[in-house]
Parts: structure tokens; sequence; C-alpha cells
């Protein structure tokens, strides 16, 4: 039985503005989610951030109160189980009672989360770099990105002419490692005929794969533009606007970018990646910039799905603030421990409040 399903506010500031061809960050504003029951606690993460695909914060705070109100005291397997059943059109606080309760279930049950998602998780998983817009890099900052082990370097583009951002990337890419690559994400900066004449100036550049390129996909473009990429293109945001139901059956791009608080919930996600491998889709586990309480769960998700492709999770060093300890890269890969529940331990200061 759950006791008791707590919700706390926080700000946390951003160490340098997150910028996207969709805006600007300067902070990051959610609720801790706190679920009680037999002297343990789990912690969710609920910051909605409606730009990348989730509910307003309005809706997420209507949503969280009604599920505390509906929770507390109920049995943990039949609320998980309701969660699952309903998903959307709340994802980021479903996602958050949801991580709350399955870090929760992971400490009943004495194992890490990523355990009790697939018996067969591995304890460590790589990631990209997340260096935000291209305009700010510098040699400098990439060869010390790639010095700490990274080999995926995640860049936004879409915020200069495309011609400009061509032109620096082929400057930049002399300077990295043979190995080392750069993922793109345009966040559906460009039109049809834009993306077409960028992708076709990224030809003998080292990229990885490219994010979100257009300004409205739909599968015509996206198949054109997927022949003419020698690399992959991924949907991200516009993945849930393409394709409702997420059957993935109609998608011609090779990769997905899955978000648990845009998609509902760590246990739907892991569905829609193993759906996604299925149909011969890469899958990519990112973050949506959440504090630790949330990119814990997030990581533990990670190493579930087991993709050997390079996850979305370094991005704890972008907030100047946390509510505990995150988990932070080691040689471009994130290790994770091997104590029961998601790896979230608030911060003695914090403790006190969630």
């Amino acid at each position: 039985m759950i006791p008791r399903l707590d919700i706390r506010p926080y700000c946390l500031r951003l160490k340098r503005p997150w910028q996207t061809s969709r805006g600007v960050l300067t902070q990051r504003r959610g609720w801790v989610v706190r679920a009680a029951a037999e002297g343990h606690c789990g912690y969710g993460d609920c910051a909605p951030l409606p730009e990348a695909g989730t509910e307003t914060p309005e809706a997420a705070w209507a949503a969280l109160s009604r599920l505390a109100d509906q929770t507390n005291g109920r049995p943990l397997q039949t609320v998980l189980a309701e969660i699952a059943e309903a998903g959307p059109p709340t994802p980021a606080a479903r996602c958050a009672v949801e991580g709350a309760l399955l870090d929760l279930a992971a400490k009943g049950a004495g194992v890490p989360l990523r355990l009790l998602l697939s018996p067969e998780s591995p304890a460590l998983v790589r990631v990209n770099a997340a260096l935000g817009p291209l305009r700010e890099l510098t040699p400098k900052i990439l060869q010390g990105t790639c010095h700490q082990g990274f080999r995926v370097l995640k860049v936004k583009v879409g915020l200069e002419p495309p011609g400009v951002e061509l032109s620096r990337l082929r400057e930049l890419s002399a300077g990295i490692p043979p190995e080392a690559t750069f993922r793109l994400d345009a966040n559906g900066a460009w039109d049809l005929a834009e993306a077409a004449r960028f992708i076709a100036g990224l030809r003998h550049l080292p990229i990885e794969s490219l994010e979100e390129p257009l300004r409205s996909p739909d599968t015509d473009g996206l198949d054109r533009l997927q022949a003419e990429a020698g690399f992959p293109l991924a949907l991200d945001e516009s993945l849930p606007r393409l394709d409702p139901e997420l059957r993935l059956a109609g998608l011609t791009v090779r990769r997905l970018v899955l978000k648990p608080a845009v998609i509902g919930g760590l246990r739907r996600t892991l569905a829609v990646a193993e759906r996604a491998r299925d149909h011969g889709l890469q899958v990519v586990i990112t973050s949506l910039l959440e504090c630790a309480a949330g990119l814990w769960p997030v990581a533990q998700l990670a190493a579930a799905v087991a993709s050997t492709t390079p996850q979305g999770l370094a991005t704890s060093d972008w907030l100047a603030d946390d509510l505990g300890p995150a988990p932070r890269p080691t040689g471009g890969c994130i290790p994770l421990p091997a104590s029961a529940g998601t790896g979230f331990c608030p911060s003695a200061e914090w403790s006190s409040h969630v």
C-alpha cells in the first residue's frame, strides 16, 4: 500500500541558456514526486516542457494533484497498472508518478530499477556529449570533450543561416579525432528545401545523425530526406504528432529519440523502444533536462533498453543547482549503482523538503 504521495515544487538555474530553434531556457521548474511505503521512499520528477511535446505546467499540476488523490492508500501495483493503461495526455505528470512508484517498487524488491524493467540490463550506459549551439563551440571545447572520452558530440543547429552553420561544421570537423562524430539536432528549424540543402552540404563530414530537420514534418518529406542522407535521420518531439498511437509501421527515418516525459512513462517508453527495434529502428533515450530525481530513472531505463547507440543523458552539468547527486559520465559512459531503486538520493538540504 502507498500511504501517501507528496508533491513539492522546485526551480533550478541553468549554468548557461539552453537554446534551440524553438526557444531559450534559463531555468528548469517542476515538481518532485515522493511515494512512501514500508520504510522506503521513491522519487520522480515532473518538469513539463510543452515545446518538447509535454503538457503545459498548468495541466501537469492539475494531473499531479488528481493522481495524488487517487493514489494515496491504494496498492502500488494497482496504481502502476492504471498509469500504464492511461498513457497521455499528461505524459510528464504520469511519468513522474510512475517513476516514483517504480523507484519504490525496486527498493521494495531490493534491486536496481533497470533490473526490475529488464533482468539482463547492463550497469554502464554509453552517452553523447550535450554541447549546446554550434555557434558557441570552439576547437578547444571539442578537444576537451573528446579528451573526456566522448565520441558522439551533440550540437544544436538551425539557429543561424544554413550556409554559416555548414561552414562552421567544416572548420570544426578538421579538429576532432577520426573516431568522433557530430550528432546534430535542428529542433524543426527548416522547411523541406532548406533541410535538403543542409543535408547535401553535410556530405564528407563526420555526421552521426540529424534529429528533427523539418518544421512541419510529414512521412513523404522525411522519406525523401532520409534517402538523400548518408546517416540516420531521427524523430523526437514530432513523433507523437506523426504517429499518435506509436505503431511505428510507416516511419521511414532510421532512428527514434525517446523522452519518457513525452512518451508518458518509463514502461511505455520501454515498450516503444522494443517495437522500434522490431521495425529495425535505432533508439536513443534522452533527457528533458530533468533534475537528478528525473535523470536517474531515465538513465536506468536507458540501461534496460540496452541500445548500442550512445544515449542522450549527459545533461546534469547544465544545471547550476540540483536536488541531489546526478548521473555523471566517466569516459563517455554513465555508470549505474548496484543499490536498489533509481540511484537518486536527495541532498541534505532537500531531504527535509521532499
